[in-house]
């Protein structure tokens, strides 16, 4: 089972990072078309690979059948490995930008509540709790798990759907090889 963790994980760690740093280092400075939605499906997409492997795993190793712990903990390994490839990726991304990310996420979310109208008194404090997340955003103790956090909930549900669908050896069903 090590083997379809290692493989799938790191394809989709590779399907998620690759486009998220292209995005990353093509977009605007002041990060004002950063797309939250953009992010998550690509996530979704990248870790669709779970059950891909575990349909691939039940079907192959295990003629047909896997109990929903091992297909669930089969998931998890995928998103573990995805999501330390997604740390590297983001941490090689925020070297290359001599990790001018937090700054610049905290001028824009600034700008964005100075442009409907916020208060001078919330812009004020919006402007501190930003510049208290970039001083906590420079420290690898906390940035590290928090980028790992972002990726790990999806792979986490992925997981428990695939294995809930996958543990029915009647739902998509391994064919039989063709007779000749």
């Amino acid at each position: 089972m090590l083997r379809p963790i290692l493989t799938y994980g790191a394809i989709a760690g590779l399907i998620v990072i690759a486009p998220t740093f292209a995005y990353l280092l093509l977009a605007k400075p002041d990060m004002s078309d950063h797309s939250v939605l953009l992010g998550y499906s690509i996530m979704l997409l990248a870790l669709s690979t779970i059950f891909v492997a575990v349909k691939g795993y039940r079907d192959n190793a295990l003629g047909g059948v896997i109990k929903f712990l091992p297909a669930f903990l089969m998931g998890l390994g995928i998103s573990v490995v995805a999501g330390a490839i997604y740390v590297v990726g983001w941490e090689v991304y925020m070297a290359l930008t001599n990790y001018a990310f937090a700054g610049a996420y905290g001028e824009s979310m600034v700008a964005a509540a100075r442009e409907r109208g916020a208060s001078a008194a919330e812009v004020e404090r919006l402007a501190a709790e930003m510049a208290t997340f970039a001083e906590q955003y420079r420290n690898p103790l906390v940035r590290l798990p928090m980028t790992f956090i972002e990726i790990f909930p999806v792979g986490l549900l992925i997981s428990l759907i695939s294995a809930a669908l996958l543990r029915n050896s009647r739902f998509l069903p391994a064919r039989a090889p063709p007779v000749s």
